[in-house]
């Protein structure tokens, strides 16, 4: 987003999500994402989603 120069509440507009789901997807307390919402997230950022997601074990 940063790189894209938007904030969050433009994201949550362009995407149709609510801005508190899409806080929780940012902020990594998420459990579960899906693919309709990354596929829009990464059209909106004009991205891959390993360009913003990554594997970590807990």
């Amino acid at each position: 987003m940063a790189k894209r120069k938007m904030w969050l509440n433009e994201l949550s507009l362009r995407i149709a999500l609510t801005l508190s789901n899409l806080s929780i997807l940012k902020t990594g307390k998420a459990k579960a994402i899906r693919f309709s919402t990354l596929a829009a997230i990464c059209e909106a950022l004009n991205c891959q989603p390993g360009d913003i997601l990554a594997y970590a074990e807990e």
